[in-house]
């Protein structure tokens, strides 16, 4: 155990014992006291108030001690709560005191203890929902463009972006800015995500992947904090790719129905688009947006100045789908007759995904039927099962 800890751990027993020993005095003081006060009558207390024989009169909590003129001792009667009783004792040259009682005191310290522990717990729901961990910063993500089978033109595409990124002053003399974001278009399972990973390790730079799960929250204006956060870490480890993954979810049009969900949605928007808005185009800052869907995203959010350039991530090409069979069908020992180039014409029109899919399940396939090789019949009978 550290030394901080031990210093927390006393710091509680200290502050644990000092309630203590308060809230056994407010309870055994009232008890102590009352064992030395004379119980009169509240009809005999209220004539001696009358004839001016009581010169003092504390109120608590269900009684009213009270001493009398040439007498030392400590009487008590019965509170009766009366609106008018300490009046007619102050008009009788009675002082009135006002004792704070044990059940006064208790009642305190439960609201100030609601207070602390209501206040702990938003604390630690902040904490929890928008931590400074939300969003990891990966250095090097350890893949480059050599890894991404395809997207030729994509790749040389974004190299020219990458330079910009790694050189921004020379590129800022000739009047060249670095576009604020770009937006990645497909299918799903088409490798949108692995690309724009990609991308940071192909040019050396910083890496934050998001989605849009990451913004949701049961608690309102949770979700703009987090897009704060998000520009906030990645102005601090600039240059550096923000990557937003299903980024419809986040970035579709705003619906101004005045639902929670909608109002909620409008204002991460908003964050986004005051965020675009507040970095320099030489910032180091590049956002990459993946989404299956354009037409769902919000107008003024993927308007040039904020998303300049939009590139269409395609199914694979025939090359391409050789290459993935290839490597898909790596250490799960094909039969002959599952050639690349045959498996290629059979997932034409397939996502990168979907042929890791088919491939694994025929190996699946082949060896519940108790063979060490899979066929093209087991190939065909995983891709019906997709």
């Amino acid at each position: 155990m550290n030394l901080k800890k031990i210093k927390t751990r006393r710091l509680f027993i200290l502050l644990f014992a000092a309630l203590a020993v308060c809230i056994a005095y407010f309870i055994v003081e009232p008890v102590i006291a009352q064992r030395n006060d004379v119980h009169v009558s509240y009809q005999q207390f209220y004539a001696d108030a009358g004839n001016r024989e009581i010169t003092s009169a504390s109120f608590g909590s269900g009684r009213i001690v009270f001493t009398k003129k040439g007498d030392s001792a400590q009487y008590r009667t019965d509170n009766p709560d009366s609106p008018l009783l300490k009046e007619y004792l102050m008009r009788n040259g009675v002082q009135v005191i006002e004792k704070v009682d044990a059940d006064e005191v208790f009642s305190k310290i439960l609201d100030y203890l609601f207070y602390i522990v209501f206040f702990v717990i938003l604390f630690v729901l902040f904490r929890k929902f928008v931590s400074p961990n939300t969003f990891r910063v990966i250095h090097h993500t350890g893949v480059a463009f050599k890894d991404v089978v395809g997207m030729d033109n994509l790749k040389r595409d974004m190299m020219q972006i990458v330079d910009i990124m790694q050189h921004p002053a020379e590129y800022k003399s000739r009047g060249v800015r670095m576009p604020k974001g770009i937006l990645l278009e497909g299918a799903p399972g088409n490798g949108k995500t692995l690309f724009a990973r990609a991308f940071a390790g192909e040019g050396k730079i910083n890496f934050i992947p998001a989605k849009a799960t990451d913004f949701e929250s049961m608690f309102m204006a949770i979700g703009p904090a987090k897009v704060k956060l998000l520009f906030s870490k990645a102005r601090r480890h600039a240059p550096c790719v923000v990557f937003i993954d299903e980024f419809d979810g986040i970035g579709t049009r705003r619906n101004y129905s005045g639902s929670a969900i909608e109002t909620e949605n409008t204002r991460i928007v908003t964050a986004l688009l005051n965020e675009l808005d507040g970095f320099q185009a030489n910032s180091g800052i590049l956002v990459l947006a993946a989404t299956n869907s354009i037409h769902a995203l919000d107008e003024a959010l993927i308007r040039p100045g904020r998303f300049d350039a939009r590139f269409s991530v395609p199914y694979p090409d025939t090359d391409a789908r050789i290459r993935l069979s290839e490597m898909y069908m790596s250490g799960k020992n094909p039969a002959p007759e599952c050639t690349p180039a045959v498996l290629a014409k059979m997932f034409n029109g397939f996502s990168c995904a979907k042929i890791e899919s088919v491939l694994n399940r025929a190996a699946l396939i082949a060896r519940q039927a108790g063979r060490s090789q899979f066929t093209l019949d087991d190939v065909r009978t995983a891709e019906k099962e997709q």
